[in-house]
Parts: structure tokens; C-alpha cells; sequence
């Protein structure tokens, strides 16, 4: 999602950074002075990553002293895509690394590139949305690293309470609920354009749902054979329409911000907030007593078969070919060390989960009530990724033409149209066919 606090951070890129980098991946053999095998791990350079890695290798070797690994570091954003591709045409990738999954995994030229790890024990432990984004057709190459988050309904469970209110699975549903939500005086649903990325999730949190009554539509929109304008994708746009319409939004929704918007939904201010799931940390930190007044389900969709939480699903850890011999095997455990319940423990400390994880690990017994309702669609299969792990293609003005769209200047066809129009340069740029 463009501009999002969770989102990468895109910074300007030049490749030939990548030549300056230890060489150690190029070596076979991996042996150190004191007899142990020594590899490398590249992650991103955000202070949270860091922390990760070093808590990730220290668990690591500790359960392995004849292994140690040597962290590196990178930028991350587009000049972090310029550099995994260049040290990977270069022979220079270091022996494990942590990258996107999704589409921008499939850049990479995997089946080229890595090393598959469908013979690991844990690949048996993916969800099947967490498969789909590290494979191709001939193998699973990466292992989940974080947890998931998801674009759906942040909603105030003490409303819900106190007006007798169901979670709904309709559109039809969920637009009864905001009337009888409206005659009480509350805030039906919460937006908050002067932080334009939040207008979004109307349409990208809807995807879900798309994919649920087209199973191809994601393939078929990268090869330029599915349109916005068009059902079900026009479903999106035509809800926010809808809400704006029917007097749902607080009347500050042109100004408010997202630190409004997680203040509102905790407090009771308003009733529902269409946003990413990772906001329970903000409500953590600036709303804690309400913290367990909050819960999520999906953006509905017009048929109550077709509502799935639309998920981001977490980056993956990676074996590039130039890994080899002794190398090789130490960075096969290490890898698989991720996956274990002492790997899923580094996970549950030193990072925040925002969501349920994609493999076997569970989350603690304390997180948040939010979450816990994630794990419920998990469990159910009723999850679907969001489009960006599946396509490519993302139009840098989306968070533009939602606002115009949720501020009542343009229809929704007009909005999806623009935005069928906006990708456009971005596909033709990638070499795509069909555009």
C-alpha cells in the first residue's frame, strides 16, 4: 500500500551499490579459523529489521555453535530491488537474505535464482496464501518471516454491544448496521483523507473478494485482460461512492488523520474504520485502556460466500543458487531454524506482530483481542492476499482518485476508470504484454 507507516520505504536506487559488498557468498567452503562454517545474512537496514536479525542470529547460534552468521545490511525500497537483483545476476548475493514476497519475489527470477526448499520439513506448515507468494510452479523458496496483516474493518465492539449488532457478511448487511449505528448519533464509519494512503483500503482491502469470484482475475489483470471498471473489481469504488453517499463518514473527513482516525475507533467516536490491522499498535500505544474495545472482519462483499479478509502476507527469508557446499547446509538450518518454535519465540519478542502468522508459529496468549479475531478467518481458510503479492502492477495515484471518489467529486466508474488508466505507463514501463 503506497504511503502507509507499514509500507516499505521507497528511496532512489543505483545497482552498482551491490559491488562494494562482502563477497562472502561467492566462497563454497564457508570455513572460519575456529572450524565453524561461516555464512551471511542481508536484511534491510530499518532499525527494526536489525533488531530482528540480531535477535534471529544470537537464538540461531546459540542451538548451533559450529555455524556463525555475519549479518549485512541494505537499503530497502526500490534502491533495495536494484541491489538484490544486481548481486543476483552478479554472483555476489549474500548466502541468506530476507526480501519481499509476492510479486516482487517473482522479479527475482527465482527458478533461476534460488534454491527450492520444498525437501524442508516445515514448507508442510505454510498456509496456502503464504505458498502462492514463495513459489512458482517448480517450488516453494522462501520461508515466512513476521506475521500478516490485513485491509478490512476496524470496528468498536462496545457499540456493537450496546446497539445489538451482528458482525455482518453482506454488503446489505453492513450498510443496515451503519444506518441503525447513524440513527444513534455515532460516527458509522470513520475516514480519514489528510492522510490520503487511508482512502485506499475501500478498493485494496476489497480484493479479497474479487479474487473470490474470480479466481483469475489477478493473472488476468497483469496480462491486461481485467479492468477496475469492470465487476467485481468495481465493487470497491462503488462502496466508498455508496458511504459517502449515505452520510456514513465523520464530518471531518477530508482533514482528519490517521492518528485521528485510531483515536476515534477506540474511543467510540465512531463505529468502524476500513484500515490496515497494524493499527492496533497505535491504539496500543496511544489508547491502551481501549485497546480490547476493538476488533476486525473483512469489508464485506456483495455475496457472503465471496467475504474474505484480504491479507498482507509477511516478507520470506531466501537461499540464492551461489550458496553452496558446507554453505549451503548451514543456511538450510538456518532457514528451517525460522520456523521452529524457538524462531517463532525470536518473532513473538522482537517483533510486533500485527497479525497471525503464515506458518506454524502461534501468537502469544496476550496480544490483542484484534488479533485474535484475525486468527478466526485463518483457521476458516477464509483469507485471500492482497494484489500487489499476486500482480506487479500498482498505480501511484490510487490514494488520489479514492479520495476524490470518498469526497463525492468523482463516481465510481469515473474513479475506477482514472485508475485503469493511471496503471497504464507503470505496466507498459514493467514490459508487460497485453498493455
Amino acid at each position: 500500500m503506497k504511503s502507509s507507516p507499514t509500507r516499505r520505504v521507497l528511496l532512489a536506487g543505483a545497482g552498482i551499490v551491490a559491488l562494494a559488498l562482502p563477497l562472502a557468498a561467492c566462497s563454497a567452503g564457508g570455513g572460519s579459523d575456529d572450524g565453524k562454517v561461516e555464512i551471511t545474512y542481508l536484511t534491510q537496514n530499518a532499525e527494526a529489521n536489525v533488531t530482528a536479525a540480531k535477535a534471529l542470529i544470537e537464538a540461531f547460534e546459540d542451538e548451533n555453535p559450529d555455524i556463525s552468521v555475519k549479518l549485512e545490511t541494505q537499503p530497502a525500497g526500490t534502491e533495495g530491488d536494484n541491489l538484490m537483483k544486481t548481486k543476483l545476476a552478479t554472483g555476489e548475493m549474500e548466502d541468506v537474505f530476507h526480501y519481499n514476497s509476492g510479486s516482487l519475489f517473482q522479479a527475482l527470477n527465482p527458478d533461476q535464482n534460488l534454491v527450492p526448499l520444498d525437501d524442508q520439513d516445515w514448507t508442510g506448515d505454510l498456509i496456502d496464501t503464504m505458498t502462492a507468494v514463495v513459489s512458482t510452479d517448480n517450488g516453494v523458496y522462501g520461508a515466512p518471516w513476521g506475521a500478516t496483516q490485513a485491509g478490512a474493518v476496524v470496528y468498536n465492539k462496545k457499540i456493537y454491544a450496546d446497539l445489538g449488532l451482528e458482525i455482518p457478511t453482506t454488503w446489505d448487511e453492513f450498510a443496515a448496521n451503519n444506518e441503525a449505528i447513524k440513527a444513534a448519533g455515532i460516527t458509522p464509519v470513520i475516514q480519514t483523507y489528510g492522510d490520503t494512503w487511508t482512502s485506499q483500503l475501500f478498493v485494496l482491502g476489497d480484493f479479497g473478494n474479487v479474487l473470490a469470484a474470480d479466481p483469475d482475475w489477478a493473472e488476468e489483470y497483469t496480462a491486461g485482460n481485467r479492468k477496475y471498471v469492470d465487476e467485481p473489481a468495481l465493487e470497491g469504488f462503488a462502496n466508498q461512492q455508496a458511504g459517502f453517499e449515505a452520510g456514513w463518514w465523520n464530518e471531518d473527513f477530508g482533514s482528519a488523520l490517521f492518528d485521528d482516525g485510531a483515536r476515534m475507533i477506540a474511543t467510540g467516536e465512531g463505529a468502524h474504520y476500513p484500515i490496515l490491522t497494524g493499527i492496533v499498535s497505535t491504539i496500543a500505544q496511544n489508547n491502551p485502556d481501549e485497546l480490547e474495545d476493538v476488533g476486525v472482519f473483512p469489508l464485506p462483499a456483495q455475496d457472503a460466500a465471496d467475504t474474505k479478509l484480504t491479507v498482507w502476507l509477511p516478507n520470506a527469508i531466501y537461499i540464492p543458487k551461489t550458496t553452496e557446499g558446507d554453505k549451503l547446509e548451514a543456511a538450510k538450518k538456518f532457514v528451517a531454524f525460522t520456523q521452529t518454535e524457538a524462531g517463532c519465540e525470536v518473532q513473538n519478542t522482537a517483533m510486533v506482530p500485527s497479525g497471525p502468522y503464515a506458518n506454524a508459529c502461534t501468537l502469544p496468549d496476550d496480544v490483542p483481542g484484534l488479533l485474535k479475531d484475525m486468527q478466526v478467518y485463518f483457521d476458516e481458510g477464509n483469507t485471500n492476499p492482497a494484489l500487489e503479492f499476486l500482480s506487479p502492477i500498482k498505480g501511484p495515484n490510487l490514494e488520489n482518485i479514492t479520495v476524490q471518489v470518498g469526497s463525492g467529486i468523482s463516481s465510481a466508474e469515473e474513479g475506477a476508470g482514472l485508475y485503469d488508466e493511471d496503471v497504464v505507463k507503470q505496466a507498459q514501463q514493467l514490459g508487460l504484454e497485453g498493455w
